[in-house]
């Protein structure tokens, strides 16, 4: 029961840390974080197994903290003890950031410094030159610094931490990691933090950990229906544009949105689209700055955008098939065709986006540990969200695997099928077509290059101008429309007669506050009608009548 959890005081805990937990406003651990930060404190190695938004980051970065603190205690030499290696660039901010954060009140005696950006090694070499106490980047970073005797860990590193280690070889850095391993001294405590327990995690476990504890925690991978709403709608291409149209236009579904396609040229195909109903959204790929991506991730969080269109490139191609990163020099060698793509780029996975309502899979994900994943950047902590996948014929075959996943610790993780009432929204068919007519292949790769170019702009200010400038920040935006499509401007506005009756007072309450003026009394119906608009922030898909089985063809 929750009476009986432990609270943060109750740990032994340093008084600073413990302030700087206060002021993140957490009342009490979640259960990650009660069970493994005693069990690190005593030194032990951790598998710790636990879903997306349950805390892990933390659950290793006050044990990493406090047992620094504590060393401080006696006189020791200043010197990396720790490194905590990420699978992604974003990811690797995000952990600098929450380190820092749970130092506020020590930053003096704790320093944390990551590397995983895109910066030269020569640049980065003077903060690894004052030796930081801990250390965050990608495990071919590390590598790189460590083969250009930038960072030396042989003889003071005493904690490893490898988060989203799920992903760690997915994401090709097997060789790099095994490399690295050589860099490290013979004893040292280990962290694994894993969403999942897949091959690859054992095979980390038999690499780094000694006697491990195991930790496996929140038997189901994703909450359950009381806290998370999966759903599945059986569409095919036209009908995908179609849904996400009247979704987003009509304001069916409500709060910030995360949507999710499978390439970059489907992002910008998807935004352009929208730009043409005046739905204003953010990209994010592996081919932007990688000081773009992480300040889009920073407004998303503050409120400034209500839509990311985000690329989960790496569940759809082998990631060698992506650039690499070669550890000698961490310089990129771009494959295909002259397009630079970072296999450092990942914002499903781990990025701890705040307050998101919805996950839209617009293209289905190809692996289970994938939907996981993405689908976990919604409901986080104890917030509710809703996740809504769309689904084609020959996607069957992985919706059915997902769900079989999902249902084997609780059968309440399913998909619930809906099926939408097509008639209703019919009449935007031939709105969606003209639209779609305006998005050609030349609009997406004039898109495409633009966007890359302002990006790249923006990357420089925000390293040297914006550094200076704080406030400026604030009002560098990144939904900007390109305008490279056609834009008819007819199809910015919804005409009435468009919008079900059903959902008229809530996509224009003025009009239907001006019809019940004229009206001397308001008949029964219309009380019913409206109460959708009281109820909209429990479910923004409870306008959508549930068929209790597989969608038939729309």
């Amino acid at each position: 029961m929750a009476s009986e959890r432990l609270h943060f005081h109750e740990l032994g805990l340093d008084d600073r840390v413990l302030k700087a937990i206060a002021d993140l406003g957490w009342s009490q651990p979640t259960l990650i974080q009660e069970k493994a930060i005693p069990l690190a404190l005593e030194g032990k190695d951790l598998l710790a197994r636990a879903r997306t938004g349950s805390g892990k980051t933390a659950a290793y970065a006050v044990p990493v903290i406090q047992r620094l603190l504590a060393s401080k205690q006696s006189v020791r030499e200043q010197d990396v003890r720790a490194l905590i290696l990420v699978p992604t660039k974003e990811l690797g901010q995000q952990v600098q950031t929450m380190i820092r954060q749970l130092t506020a009140y020590c930053s003096r005696d704790v320093r944390v410094a990551d590397i995983s950006g895109k910066a030269d090694l020569s640049t980065q070499r003077p903060i690894l030159m004052e030796k930081p106490d801990v250390v965050v980047g990608t495990p071919s970073r590390v590598l790189a610094h460590l083969n250009a005797q930038n960072l030396v860990l042989h003889s003071s590193l005493e904690m490893l931490v490898v988060d989203e280690a799920d992903l760690v070889f997915s994401f090709g850095f097997e060789a790099d990691l095994k490399s690295l391993l050589c860099h490290l001294p013979k004893i040292y405590q280990s962290f694994l933090m894993s969403a999942t327990l897949t091959e690859d995690v054992q095979a980390l476990k038999e690499l780094l950990l000694h006697n491990p504890v195991i930790l496996k925690l929140q038997g189901s991978l994703l909450p359950d229906s009381s806290q998370l709403q999966q759903y599945s709608i059986m569409c095919e291409e036209e009908v995908k544009f179609l849904l996400i149209y009247t979704l987003l236009k009509l304001q069916l579904v409500r709060g910030k949105t995360l949507v999710f396609v499978g390439t970059v040229d489907r992002c910008y195909r998807l935004k352009l689209f929208l730009e043409q109903f005046a739905i204003p959204a953010c990209v994010l790929n592996s081919e932007l700055p990688v000081q773009s991506r992480c300040h889009i991730i920073t407004q998303f969080n503050q409120g400034f955008y209500d839509y990311i269109i985000a690329t989960d490139e790496h569940s759809l191609a082998h990631p060698t098939a992506n650039s690499e990163i070669t550890a000698g020099k961490g310089k990129k060698k771009a494959t295909g065709k002259g397009k630079t793509k970072d296999k450092e780029y990942g914002v499903s996975r781990g990025v701890d986006f705040h307050n998101v309502a919805n996950v839209i899979n617009f293209d289905f994900p190809t692996t289970v540990e994938s939907y996981i994943h993405r689908v976990g950047r919604t409901a986080r902590a104890d917030n509710p969200g809703t996740a809504l996948s769309f689904i084609s014929r020959t996607e069957l075959s992985l919706l059915s695997e997902v769900e079989e996943a999902l249902t084997i610790d609780n059968t309440d993780c399913a998909l619930k099928p809906y099926q939408f009432k097509m008639e209703e929204i019919e009449g935007f068919r031939y709105r969606c077509r003209d639209a779609m007519r305006s998005v050609t292949k030349q609009a997406v790769r004039e898109a495409r290059l633009r966007e890359i170019k302002q990006e790249l702009l923006n990357s420089e200010k925000l390293k040297t101008y914006f550094e200076d400038n704080p406030r400026d920040l604030q009002l560098l935006r990144h939904d900007k429309d390109l305008h490279p499509a056609v834009v008819k401007p007819h199809l910015k506005n919804v005409p009435e007669y468009l919008i079900p009756e059903t959902l008229r007072g809530v996509v224009n309450p003025l009009a239907n506050r001006r019809r019940k003026k004229r009206k001397v009394t308001t008949k029964p119906e219309a009380v019913v009608k409206n109460s959708f608009k009281k109820s909209h922030g429990k479910n923004p898909l409870k306008s959508f009548r549930y068929t209790g089985g597989r969608n038939k063809k729309s």
